[in-house]
């Protein structure tokens, strides 16, 4: 453990005055001009007691997770179904992402487009610096160097987060690279990283009692994206507390690849064989709540296929030098949602989490030292500790665990993970699947005739709310490639950026796109399709179209399946429900381009031309 002091009178018995701004990196270990500026403006702006340079190593975790067990903020689990792993409680008011109190603050209002919320840097500059002013007093600075995707890519992707969450660190040690390798490759390639601040806005004054889940009700997670930094303040929670996850794989990024000419997308990546042995890369774009996790970590139910997954939640899309698109995933760990994931569901995720060195957090507690959740297994334990400290039994009105309860899980611990998710500068894609939830209209699979109409796919994705979204039920909520909350700049940019990354492929190697929808009710008022481990027989009819082979049937909307275009071998399916399935209705689609419309109205004058003549090329096909 390296730690550089800057002691407050009276912390940790010390009598030490603080020091000046020069000494606080004195013992860094790092000469680096750039990240020790940073770390003496982030300090002298919040005054913390202590600075930790993290190391990453296994003896300092093991310390900062004894500490956390002191403190209350950990709950060391004793189950040996949950080895080296630990249980975290929130406070009631930090238990999600807070869309309303995430910032686009772009030099231009327009930059930031209608999806995000702006406020004009300045300003939110001088509020940070209100709120930021003393808010680690009385605890450690923590220095986090990390890398988002492999350290040996050829264009390694870093940023340090200074966090006063010790919570944070053992987080950000599972989602990403992190530490001394990593501070010696910024060094060596005099590499600009991105500037991350984080704190729980939780200052103590000498001798106050600490709370094991510090927060503040005030918050801000702030992006700036001309500069590339990320503030955040008030939440300990998740995505907005460790930096490196969506405020920089997604929204930071996705301006970066913007400017540099690639793609940062909400996306998992799944690798699949086929009893010949061919292998294909597939991504897909899910909003929450649509079978994205179970989709990365399938188990196909088709004789002599085998699926293999790269990552379940962020990918980087690059062109290759040989005119491809290559996919990566730039994180490290699975922060997965836990209540739905259970051993009858999603048994690839239970295993990974079964090997241990993990971080549960707002789960309940079991009686003999473990976690649960809803959907974990079939039957409740009969007595649990819920995520609010509470007896809890099956007779309790309430869930055993938050409905956003989250585990923070290694990915290497995958039996199923590919091989090729170790390759530096990732893989060739295949095909890009957008997927939603939609009770009608949307067909189990869809093939778009070409590149932007694919766009067009991602553009108009929508999905319908379900009781864990704010707002109505049912209602049809627009999300472009999944990316609505993660767009760091203007949404009809980001459409035409789509457009035109194209460019730098070799147009004959663009992946295919197909729009998806495992969710589609029949006449009898259920959904129509088995779904999870059956949706290999979609990824099959996939691969064979692009082979050049499946049956399909051009519809007004892309290439569907025939009835018998699909291998339905040992599959208990009605002719009737494979018809509700699979079938394009004209009348559902008349009633879809009107929304569509009201979609594209808000775009202004930034909806990409090409992207607004596809919806007119739709108009023209359901007219008779």
């Amino acid at each position: 453990m390296v730690n550089t002091v800057a002691t407050a009178p009276g912390a940790n018995g010390s009598t030490g005055s603080r020091t000046t701004d020069p000494e606080i990196t004195a013992d860094a270990p790092t000469t680096y001009a750039p990240l020790l500026s940073f770390v003496q403006e982030i300090a002298a702006l919040t005054t913390p007691d202590r600075i930790h340079w993290v190391d990453g190593s296994e003896t300092e975790h093991r310390r900062l997770t004894d500490e956390l067990v002191e403190s209350g903020t950990f709950t060391r689990l004793t189950s040996p179904d949950f080895p080296n792993s630990f249980a975290a409680f929130s406070d009631p008011a930090d238990v999600a992402r807070v869309e309303s109190r995430t910032f686009i603050c772009s030099e231009n209002e327009r930059d930031a487009g209608f999806t995000n919320n702006w406020v004009d840097p300045a300003e939110m500059r001088e509020k940070l610096r209100g709120v930021f002013d003393g808010a680690m007093r009385g605890r450690t600075m923590y220095v986090i160097p990390f890398v988002m995707g492999h350290l040996d890519a050829e264009d390694p992707k870093f940023g340090v987060e200074i966090t006063d969450s010790a919570y944070v660190v053992t987080s950000m040690r599972i989602m990403a690279r992190i530490g001394t390798d990593v501070l010696h490759k910024i060094e060596e390639l005099d590499a600009f990283f991105v500037p991350a601040v984080h704190s729980v806005g939780a200052p103590l004054e000498p001798g106050q009692q600490d709370v094991a889940w510090p927060c503040n009700e005030e918050k801000y997670i702030v992006h700036y994206p001309e500069t590339r930094e990320i503030w955040s303040y008030g939440s300990g929670y998740g995505g907005n507390a460790l930096l490196g996850k969506k405020c920089y794989a997604l929204r930071i990024a996705s301006v970066m690849a913007r400017d540099e000419g690639w793609l940062a997308e909400h996306m998992l990546i799944l690798k699949l064989t086929s009893p010949a042995n061919r292998s294909y890369f597939i991504a897909g774009a899910f909003p929450s709540a649509c079978g994205k996790t179970n989709l990365a970590l399938i188990d196909p139910t088709l004789d002599g296929w085998k699926a293999e997954t790269l990552g379940d939640d962020i990918t980087w899309i690059r062109p290759g030098h040989d005119g491809e698109f290559r996919v990566v995933n730039p994180e490290s760990g699975y922060f997965g949602v836990a209540p739905g994931t259970g051993w009858h569901t999603n048994a690839n995720a239970m295993r990974a989490i079964a090997k241990g060195n993990s971080v549960f957090t707002n789960c309940a507690l079991t009686d003999d030292g473990g976690v649960w959740w809803e959907g974990m297994t079939p039957e409740a334990p009969a007595h649990l500790t819920d995520w609010r400290g509470e007896e809890w039994t099956p007779d309790s009105d309430e869930p055993a665990a938050h409905p956003n309860a989250r585990f923070c899980t290694p990915i290497d611990q995958t039996d199923m993970l590919a091989p090729e998710y170790f390759e530096p500068n990732g893989v060739k894609l295949d095909a890009i699947l957008f997927g939603g939830r939609r009770k009608t209209t949307v067909p189990l699979v869809t093939q778009a005739r070409d590149w932007e109409h694919g766009i067009f796919f991602g553009a108009t994705l929508s999905s319908e709310t379900t009781a864990a979204a704010e707002g109505a039920v049912g209602n049809v909520r627009r999300d472009p490639m999944a990316m609505l909350p993660f767009i760091g700049y203007d949404a009809g940019d980001y459409l035409r950026h789509w457009v035109e990354v194209s460019g730098q492929a070799d147009q004959s190697k663009l992946p295919e796109i197909f729009l998806v929808n495992w969710f589609r009710k029949g006449r009898d008022g259920k959904i129509s399709w088995p779904g999870f481990s059956e949706n290999s027989r979609v990824l099959k009819w996939v691969t064979e179209r692009l082979e050049g082979g499946g049956k399909a049937v051009e519809t007004p909307i892309g290439f569907t399946p025939t009835m018998d275009g699909l291998d339905l071998t040992g599959l208990d399916i009605t002719p009737e429900a494979l018809e509700d399935s699979i079938t394009v209705r004209r009348d559902e689609w008349v009633t879809e381009l009107e929304g569509i419309d009201e979609w594209f109205a808000q775009f202004g004058d930034s909806l990409p031309e090409s992207i607004a003549a596809e919806s007119e090329e739709l108009r023209r096909r359901l007219t008779p």
